[in-house]
């Protein structure tokens, strides 16, 4: 097995601190790498897994072809544990499934559906499993099927939401008083100070995606990195809750959605308008007026494009630079 990469004092400090994400993950630091579609291929995955967080493969924007052959390229990258994301709200699951179990994929997160669906089966063939939330009340739902850790994430998240438009830092403590498993905290954090945060509040790690987003081996487009490191507050609005609610930019198609809002709430009006492959024409393709770009709130402090190398170097610092006394 190879060496993690060595960020210093600050990354020494922080691998002696065993939690119960890196026991759990058998990582070295408790950072999670978000499964966004369009961004989450083999090299985000295996750079941020080689940097000794968890990288997660996005399969929501891969046919089963591409991400076998996503797995297997990252198992060729590193040695490392990786996982693959799945929202279930996307087709051919049964197939995706199949094959993260011939690949043998040892971690699975899941999103957007039942974690009773899968979890049990999953487990039975040795996989540990977590699944992302948007409320106390699902949190507890995991817990009763099985999984392995719960990730709570506010609604200051990019992509797909809950609709509750409840905050991290009110989601977190209310999660971890109600449940005992593993806790992984997402939405609104890209910064080691808020990785402090979270987990002062009773997270046990952290989810990030949106800074991610913005690094030299995200999958996604040069045109919408660009554009990310431009976002300011204000930028970004959750909406589609007749749908499936989604943070967006607000670019041209999301004002075209919000006309129609203006003539009535046409759930089928919604859907001819959304259309299909229209986040691959936005993150994937570049087109940064009539594409879906998903991001969090948190992309107004990104304002550079970095390698996943260099955003685990400052996570660590300003974790370990962020010791604040009364």
């Amino acid at each position: 097995m190879s060496s993690y990469i060595d960020f210093g004092t600050a990354g020494k400090l922080y691998s002696e601190k065993r939690n119960r994400i890196t026991q759990l993950f058998n990582i070295q630091y408790p950072i999670v790498q978000g499964g966004m579609i369009w961004h989450s291929g083999w090299r985000l995955a295996s750079a941020v897994s080689n940097c000794g967080g968890l990288g997660l493969i996005g399969a929501g924007s891969m046919y089963p072809d591409i991400l076998r052959e996503n797995i297997r390229k990252c198992k060729a990258a590193t040695d490392k544990p990786f996982g693959v994301n799945v929202p279930m709200l996307y087709p051919n699951l049964e197939e995706i499934f199949k094959i993260i179990l011939e690949e043998e994929v040892k971690i699975v997160f899941t999103s957007a559906g039942n974690p009773k669906t899968y979890t049990e089966t999953l487990k039975k063939e040795g996989l540990k499993v977590a699944h992302v939330v948007s409320s106390t009340k699902f949190a507890l739902k995991c817990q009763d099927a099985g999984v392995d850790a719960v990730v709570a994430e506010g609604f200051e998240a990019g992509g797909h939401n809950g609709r509750d438009e409840t905050t991290t830092f009110c989601l977190i403590p209310n999660v971890r008083k109600n449940i005992e498993l593993p806790l992984i905290a997402a939405g609104g954090i890209a910064l080691g100070s808020q990785m402090k945060a979270a987990m002062i509040l009773g997270a046990d790690g952290v989810q990030i995606g949106s800074r991610f987003a913005a690094t030299t081996e995200a999958s996604s487009h040069q045109n919408w990195k660009n554009k990310i490191t431009e976002l300011q507050e204000g930028d970004t609005q959750l909406t589609l809750k007749e749908l499936a609610p989604v943070r967006l930019v607000k670019n041209d198609f999301f004002y075209g959605l919000e006309r129609l809002y203006e003539t009535g709430r046409d759930v089928e009006a919604l859907k001819e308008t959304l259309g299909r492959a229209r986040a691959k024409r936005g993150m994937f393709e570049g087109d940064l007026k009539e594409g879906e770009l998903e991001i969090g709130q948190v992309s107004a402090l990104i304002d550079e494009i970095l390698p996943v190398e260099a955003v685990f170097k400052n996570l660590l610092k300003e974790f370990e630079a962020a010791d604040f006394k009364l």
